[in-house]
């Protein structure tokens, strides 16, 4: 599998799982891989470090990845051959707790945000290109002081499927990838924290935790050639915990 010559965007690719997706497309040969994200200079300029070193020119992308400015500057960014939707907020409460101001933050970084990029993007994507945006298994389980970001993801799966149609005329695929639990820094955000890896940890059949190189292999393989014929699809990667009742 190679991405030589080719031109990447990752959303939230400064750390976690972004990063591990951008720093995979760069090791597999992409020419230029820009990267999206928040506020965190230090990281960013960190993993820019990173992705020169392995060769790949680096464009750094910093913003609400839900507004028409970052919009405007991907569409500045010229021919895109992979777009990845990683970047995902929200706000972890019990669903009568939450306000509307909650609902309009989660839906619109995660869900609305995929449709302002691939509006932006699209334009100057060859046919052949691919997108990609990263899920989780709260779009169809139910998990404590998730619903806000559940119903995000939910949104964000439908809308992989009607992109994907809907730009299947200019061969451009668009599938997700749906994570199982990854011990990034934005668990920090659950009060929950320890509990939820133990959950996993003792749950997973396949005798481990999901680590952000399963997910990075993942988008790759959705984002190749190999994968021409997969079109509105959301791959599970969770090694088999969601297989459990």
């Amino acid at each position: 599998m190679t991405f030589a010559g080719k031109s990447v965007l990752v959303t939230g690719g400064s750390r976690g799982i972004g990063r591990e997706i951008a720093l995979r497309f760069a090791d597999l040969g992409a020419a230029r891989v820009a990267i999206g994200y928040l506020r965190n200079d230090r990281a960013a300029e960190a993993t820019a470090a990173d992705l020169r070193a392995l060769g790949a020119e680096v464009v750094l992308v910093r913003g609400n990845v839900s507004s028409t400015r970052v919009a405007g500057e991907v569409a500045a960014l010229g021919r895109l051959d992979v777009l990845v939707h990683n970047a995902a907020t929200g706000v972890a409460r019990p669903l009568l707790e939450a306000k509307d101001k909650h609902w309009d933050w989660t839906l619109n970084g995660n869900a609305r945000s995929l449709l302002g990029l691939v509006r932006a993007a699209v334009p100057s994507m060859p046919p052949g290109s691919a997108i990609v945006a990263l899920s989780s298994l709260g779009s169809v389980r139910v998990l404590e002081d998730y619903a806000l970001v559940g119903v995000s993801k939910a949104a964000l799966e439908a809308l992989v499927r009607y992109l994907a149609v809907e730009l299947a005329p200019r061969a451009i695929r668009v599938n997700a990838v749906s994570a199982g639990l990854v011990e990034t820094g934005a668990l920090e955000h659950f009060p929950r924290r320890e509990q939820m890896l133990a959950h996993a940890r003792s749950r997973t059949p396949a005798g481990r935790m999901v680590e952000a190189a399963d997910v990075a292999g993942a988008v790759a393989f959705l984002c190749s050639p190999a994968a021409e014929m997969v079109l509105g699809h959301t791959l599970v990667v969770d090694g088999g915990f969601s297989l459990l009742a």
